[in-house]
């Protein structure tokens, strides 16, 4: 039984890394995108990303979830992702993308700003452009910035991972509940937290060396 259980999780571990390094694939270099638009001297675009930011991260990613997974069905009159795990698996991605990477953007904008603006205006001083400016004095400090911040959140996507269960996505937590409801048993559940606990420490010991790396600017 423990070994079968041992399986099927594993299998779920796998559905759930799969949302996890999918979304980070696409979340951060948008969050990034959403971050310089924020601070954009276009203020009608500025405006516009700031609301859009505003909405996702004051409505709950569960709600974002379920609208975009059935909403295009009901909308459209066909639901425009499979009805297996792979789209599923999709319209998770879309939404935990949509979501985190208005989160990042908020650590990113913070960590452009958090940069001295006279650092910037001395390389302008050296004859630097815009774009080397922000690729070799400002990226790299937003860097050193973000990182623990940033951690915070991912770790945080390990655990929202959960969430796809709500539209029957077959991730970590709704293998171990699936024990539950089938064979009436609950140490799956308990089992199931102890491969989340080995994921968010395998993470946090990566985060821990990249913050050590990155210590350069004392």
């Amino acid at each position: 039984m423990f070994v079968s259980v041992t399986l099927q999780l594993l299998g779920g571990l796998w559905t759930t890394f799969q949302i996890f390094i999918l979304t980070l694939i696409f979340a951060l270099p948008l969050g990034l995108i959403v971050a310089l638009g924020s601070t954009s001297k276009f203020k009608l675009l500025k405006m516009i990303i700031q609301i859009i930011v505003w909405i996702i991260r004051g409505t709950p990613l569960m709600l974002q979830l379920i609208i975009i997974f059935y909403g295009p069905g009901l909308w459209l009159g066909h639901n425009i992702w499979s009805g297996n795990e792979a789209g599923r698996i999709a319209a998770t991605v879309v939404a935990f993308t949509i979501n985190y990477a208005c989160y990042f953007s908020v650590i990113f904008r913070g960590g452009i700003e958090g940069v001295p603006v006279g650092q910037r205006e001395a390389g302008l001083v050296l004859g630097m452009t815009k774009t080397q400016i922000f690729f070799k004095v400002t990226l790299l400090q937003m860097i050193k910035r973000v990182v623990p911040p940033m951690s915070n959140e991912i770790i945080t996507l390990v655990k929202d991972t959960s969430l796809a269960r709500i539209i029957a996505a077959y991730e970590l937590t709704f293998t171990g509940f699936s024990f539950m409801k089938s064979a009436g048993i609950t140490w799956p559940l308990f089992y199931t937290g102890v491969f989340y606990l080995a994921f968010v420490g395998i993470l946090t010991l990566i985060f821990n060396y990249i913050e050590k790396k990155l210590d350069y600017f004392r």
